[in-house]
């Protein structure tokens, strides 16, 4: 495409940090060679690959026509956690093993997996077996940011109760800049995975003002505006727990004040005039966009269907450029997360046009990400990498009850496909990465072959593969030529 827990266990750590003999060759032959200027690290969060099909249908009619399917590299990726325990356990107890072929299973279940909304059918050994041992947000994100798998609940927070390096401290260190965006909670676990340190992503004050106090990023934006509600109203907050997102009260007022590294902002205008390059940001060179919504920008409106949408909130793609600008104005270039952090909200209330339209809001953010790439970068200075977390939801086919993982039927563009939900939490299901550019080759350099990726979900031949989302981050930090401390092991 031309346009477009550091952990004490050794026998634990040989077995998810490295993968294969192989795949830690690979690593170390092309290791700490600087070859990438920039990383841009896109994530929908909860999206398993019926997701991305939905958006594509209802944006498009088609598959194939998003900006990411011309990408040079597309595979999956296996998501786990490294227990489900809530804390540090110190010890291999809990260990999760993962077994691809088992995801795959169709034997007939007569479990019933319970959820939040209700319960689910069993249907098949396979969708048994994606259901459990899953992962949170948090442990996704400190795997995507550290390469260490962790319990879940933790923000870069190790199984032996110590903190782990983040790829956003190495990226500062060498001089970069670093930049966070989300159209949730700026605090909430993935862009938290990126910007800060914690054995609970659930202490949200905690987090924010870490983020705030250190000034790492050049450039956070979110919600989670303590004097906006769910529909982008102002409010008066009604205790100091309003503030929890922002990092408590005293944080915030210094926020708004000035007395921070960060010049703040709200308005969608001021997001609009960041993306246009004509904010004033005065004397100060970082910004902290705090959208007008208590915590999402669109999903947690009032309704159920798409459309309608907040005429206060400024979109995905607009953060998106906004902070593009921003973190592009260092010579030595920039590691820049965006996160389409409702996706997984919508997939939790099973709102398939909700979790469409948040999609499809995501989609454009990765639009804005390539344009970006072609008219002031290119592809042999920047890597482009596009993923998911986790899958949420199990969106398959109507008829999945009986063939499994059916795929979701297509109505054509602007029609909701016909589909079935398999439960409302977190799955462990191989989920899609594509990457483009310099360094987008160590992907297939590490992969593993699963055949049934080609059977399942229809991909080419070359595609039949899936690496851990620990190698993300490995991916991340080859290509940015940065030496870490799971390179040194």
């Amino acid at each position: 495409m031309k346009k477009l827990t550091q952990l004490t266990f050794s026998a634990i750590a040989v077995f998810y940090f490295m993968v294969s003999a192989n795949a830690q060759q690979a690593v170390e032959n092309t290791q700490n060679s600087v070859k990438a200027k920039n990383v841009i690290l896109l994530i929908s969060d909860g999206a398993g690959m019926q997701t991305w099909n939905a958006a594509s249908y209802y944006r498009h009619g088609t598959l194939g026509k998003e900006v990411y399917d011309k990408f040079e590299v597309k595979l999956f990726a296996s998501t786990h956690s490294l227990n489900t325990s809530k804390q540090a356990t110190k010890s291999a107890e809990g260990t999760i093993k993962f077994d691809s072929a088992k995801l795959w299973g169709n034997q007939t279940s007569s479990n019933i997996f319970k959820g939040g909304l209700g319960n689910y059918d069993g249907y098949f050994d396979g969708y048994d077996y994606a259901r459990t041992d899953a992962t949170d947000s948090a442990a996704a994100a400190t795997a995507l940011a550290t390469g260490y798998k962790t319990y879940n609940n933790a923000i870069n927070w190790s199984n032996d109760d110590t903190r782990l390096k983040h790829i956003g401290e190495y990226v500062v260190e060498s001089g970069r800049s670093l930049g966070v965006v989300s159209s949730v909670q700026w605090s909430h676990a993935t862009p938290a995975g990126f910007l800060a340190h914690n054995q609970s992503r659930n202490n949200y004050a905690e987090i924010a003002k870490e983020i705030v106090d250190s000034g790492l990023a050049t450039v956070v934006m979110g919600a989670g505006n303590p004097y906006f509600d769910e529909n982008g109203k102002s409010v008066e907050p009604k205790d100091d727990k309003a503030f929890r997102f922002v990092g408590g009260k005293e944080t915030w007022e210094k926020l708004i004040s000035g007395q921070t590294d960060y010049h703040f902002i709200e308005k969608k205008d001021d997001f609009i005039a960041l993306a246009e390059k004509r904010l004033d940001l005065g004397s100060k060179s970082k910004v902290l966009g705090t959208t007008q919504t208590a915590s999402t920008t669109q999903f947690s409106r009032k309704g159920q269907t798409s459309g309608n949408l907040l005429d206060n909130q400024p979109d995905l793609p607009t953060m998106t450029k906004g902070a593009l600008n921003l973190v592009s104005q260092n010579p030595n270039g920039f590691f820049l997360m965006v996160e389409g952090g409702a996706v997984d909200w919508a997939a939790h209330a099973n709102n398939l046009p909700r979790i469409i339209e948040e999609q499809i809001d995501f989609n454009l953010a990765v639009e804005a990400a390539v344009d970006w790439v072609e008219k002031n970068s290119s592809w042999e200075e920047t890597l482009v990498i596009v993923t998911t977390d986790h899958g949420n939801g199990l969106l398959a086919g109507p008829d999945s009850d009986v063939n499994p993982y059916s795929p979701i039927i297509n109505q054509g563009a602007g029609a909701l496909p016909l589909v079935r939900w398999h439960t409302d939490n977190h799955t462990r299901e191989l989920v899609p990465v594509y990457a483009n550019g310099v360094g987008a080759d160590f992907f297939h350099s590490v992969a593993r072959k699963e055949p049934n990726l080609g059977r399942v979900y229809k991909a080419e031949e070359n595609s039949r593969k899936y690496i851990d989302n620990t190698q993300i981050f490995d991916a991340a930090t080859n290509a940015l030529g940065i030496e870490t401390s799971k390179s040194k092991q």
